[in-house]
């Protein structure tokens, strides 16, 4: 009877909640509708696209495994994911330190900071491709990179003694298309962790002061606890950008591609769509799994730092 009761009234609740916000949930339904349609529609043909077996450009066998069992047993497969995995956990982290700073500097007050912001700001009003063709001529081979460490440039000593091209080298390749990365989305990272120190009460930095606590007790104890919600949006959505990173390294390594490049690469330069699609498939596990890792990792420190 008791069990009865309570269950009751937990349903009556949820049902109470749920009239409550009755008008918020038809306001979202449309939107939940459209991208949720989407999904399914494209999910169903991903799937379908991944079972069926091409041969220059035509459909030869459908069901077919065989698109899995290649991938699987593929080393350019292998090699393309630990590329991958290096450029998320390299760039990932960098986003989040030059946007912190960045963040930090601005949320100062000091003259001409507004001017500071927009210098900051400037990496998003530059389209990918023109940030990208600029890294390609001052890194490729006869580039200006390599003009100023032969000691081209009367002002600057000679470094190498024979000219290179950092494009041709997997990882200076790569290096490159993480710098690129971090310098166009370090402004994104910027704003949103810019809005959570501008949410910090200036009060508890205050009150902190006068019990004699230091800048970097205060960053620990006081503004990296009370930050970690926007520098957990800042790690879970660059991260997920950086698995399907596509541009920086299609252009500057061209020879050394992460998945998005291998999924292009099997598409429009092989004609296999469905191996194009095993890997798409395989691009969105690996983000669901490591998304959910950083989760967990973050919900840790959390717990530690609200603790400290």
């Amino acid at each position: 009877m008791a069990d009865d009761i309570r269950n009751n009234g937990r349903f009556y609740n949820i049902y109470r909640s749920f009239k409550k916000n009755l008008f918020l949930f038809w306001t979202i339904l449309p939107a939940i509708s459209y991208i949720g349609i989407f999904f399914f529609i494209i999910a169903f043909f991903l799937i379908n696209l991944s079972l069926t077996q091409f041969s220059g450009g035509q459909a030869v066998l459908s069901p077919t495994l065989a698109n899995y069992l290649n991938i699987i047993n593929s080393q350019e497969f292998r090699d393309a994911f630990i590329r991958t995995l290096i450029f998320v956990l390299v760039s990932t982290p960098l986003q989040l330190i030059t946007g912190l700073l960045f963040a930090m500097l601005i949320n100062k007050e000091f003259k001409g900071r507004g001017i500071v912001r927009s210098i900051f700001l400037l990496p998003m009003a530059i389209p990918t491709i023109v940030t990208t063709a600029i890294l390609l001529l001052f890194f490729s081979k006869g580039g200006h990179a390599t003009s100023l460490l032969l000691g081209e440039y009367a002002w600057f000593p000679r470094i190498l003694s024979r000219e290179i091209s950092f494009i041709n080298n997997e990882f200076t390749a790569i290096g490159i298309s993480i710098l690129g990365k971090v310098w166009r989305d370090t402004p994104i990272s910027m704003l949103i962790l810019l809005a959570g120190l501008q949410s910090i009460n200036k009060d508890q930095y205050e009150a902190a002061r006068t019990m004699g606590s230091g800048s970097v007790k205060n960053f620990f104890y006081i503004t990296l606890p009370l930050l970690v919600p926007a520098i957990s949006s800042v790690l879970v959505l660059r991260s997920i950008e950086a698995w399907k990173e596509f541009i920086f390294p299609y252009i500057l390594a061209p020879s050394y591609p992460i998945l998005g490049v291998l999924i292009e690469r099997y598409y429009v330069q092989l004609l296999d769509p469905g191996t194009a699609a095993v890997i798409g498939i395989f691009l969105i596990i690996f983000i669901i799994i490591g998304s959910a890792i950083l989760n967990w990792l973050l919900e840790q420190a959390r717990r530690y730092l609200v603790k400290v």
